[in-house]
């Protein structure tokens, strides 16, 4: 059963949503049974221009997931016949043919199994970070390598290139298409985590690509609902939906950026911390990523900034600097503290923080300073430091948002 013949415009938002959750299941399973990568990705992505085509005129069928399984499918048996490919993989292919008339199939132990392999293989060590990043984009999330190469502020062309010496690294390494199991996937988890949460702040920073932190939240439910008993997983599901959430307040009409206690929160994402708080509510484990999401909870269950339980953050930066020190959690924990107990127990820590050197260059580190010697009093000296971090610092929204701050205390 098909319903009626959509528009082009409906067809390709059916598509594009058919896609969201076809396309890494069906280059995840046809990358098992092929172990051709390209190939994988060719054919998923030729089942949605195909649909782009077809749609309009024949209507979406009754199982849209299923329709493009068996478009890719069968492209992809005859690019392996036209290559005179050994019959076994033609005979797993032809398996895989699921009937469009019926429902959608439930998520089962194959099906996740495959989507996992997928990620773990494309977050693997062995890779550059970058590859890692663009890899899982492209092959994961289904971003064309056109719009990877944008987000990542290079070439298409050098892009393609990275994707396939990433592909060959994998072949050439014997990098296992397989989910690790026991010790090896505590030992591998973080690497995973890591790669998702980078692309989550390369989307979140001031001057970043908001795509890249809709595709990390995306992928980070994904992970979760495919892993539902690793606590880290579903801890960076609830930090990465916390910050997000406050992604349509954190600029102002001008499209100045807005710190936190400047924010309108009315226009928070409630259903977003909702959905956070469900996620940590889960945690059992006091790792990194708890800690961190157990910190935004906290901005993001506050009524107003002066309601924030500055007390219970600056005891979770305590832990969190324990378990994973570090000069960046140290300057937070200095800022935590300053808040909780008072801005020279802020300028204690802060001078602490930066005895190692690790924050030497660290325009931040002195934004922070100008912050803790503001509310000491002293204005003229704090609006110098405002104007100092303002000059080292890379991003254009917050060298203007350090300005404007230098300013208001200058008046």
């Amino acid at each position: 059963m098909r319903t009626p013949a959509p528009s082009g415009a409906a067809a390709a938002e059916a598509a594009a949503a058919a896609s969201v959750e076809a396309y890494p299941r069906i280059v995840a399973t046809l990358i098992r049974v092929t172990g051709d990568w390209a190939l994988a990705e060719d054919c998923a992505q030729e089942s949605l221009t195909v649909a782009l085509e077809r749609w309009p005129t024949d209507g979406v069928p009754a199982n849209p997931g299923g329709w493009l399984m068996t478009v890719a499918r069968n492209r992809a048996i005859d690019v392996l016949r036209r290559a005179t490919v050994e019959r076994r993989k033609l005979h797993d292919l032809a398996l895989l043919t699921p009937d469009e008339a019926q429902p959608e199939p439930e998520v089962g132990q194959d099906v996740v199994d495959d989507r996992l392999r997928l990620i773990f293989t494309c977050c693997h060590p062995a890779l550059a970070i970058e590859a890692r990043v663009a890899l899982t984009l492209r092959t994961v999330c289904g971003v064309p390598t056109a719009d990877i190469a944008r987000l990542l502020l290079v070439s298409e062309s050098t892009m393609t290139r990275r994707l396939t010496r990433a592909r060959t690294r994998i072949a050439q390494a014997g990098i296992p298409y397989r989910v690790p199991s026991g010790p090896a996937l505590t030992e591998r988890l973080p690497g995973v985590l890591a790669v998702l949460y980078l692309l989550f702040t390369r989307g979140y920073v001031a001057d970043g690509e908001p795509a890249f932190a809709d595709e990390a939240v995306r992928l980070a439910r994904l992970l979760d609902r495919l892993m539902p008993d690793q606590s880290e997983v579903a801890a960076l599901l609830a930090l990465c939906l916390f910050q997000h959430s406050r992604r349509d307040a954190r600029r102002d009409a001008a499209g100045n950026l807005l710190t936190l206690e400047r924010q309108d929160r009315d226009r928070w994402d409630r259903a977003a911390i909702a959905e956070g708080l469900v996620a940590i509510d889960r945690v059992r484990h006091d790792g990194p990523y708890a800690w961190q999401a157990r910190i935004a909870a906290c901005h993001a269950t506050a009524a107003s900034a002066d309601e924030t339980d500055w007390p219970t953050i600056a005891r979770a930066y305590d832990a969190l600097a324990d378990l994973r020190p570090s000069p960046v959690i140290a300057l937070n924990r200095a800022v935590a503290h300053g808040y909780a107990y008072g801005p020279a127990a802020g300028l204690v820590l802060l001078d602490a923080a930066r005895a190692g050197g690790g924050l030497d260059g660290y325009p931040l580190a002195v934004a922070v300073q100008a912050d803790l010697v503001a509310r000491q009093g002293d204005r003229p000296r704090a609006a110098g430091l405002f104007r100092e971090a303002a000059a080292a610092v890379g991003s254009t929204a917050e060298r203007r948002a350090l300005l404007d701050r230098a300013d208001e205390l200058a008046r």
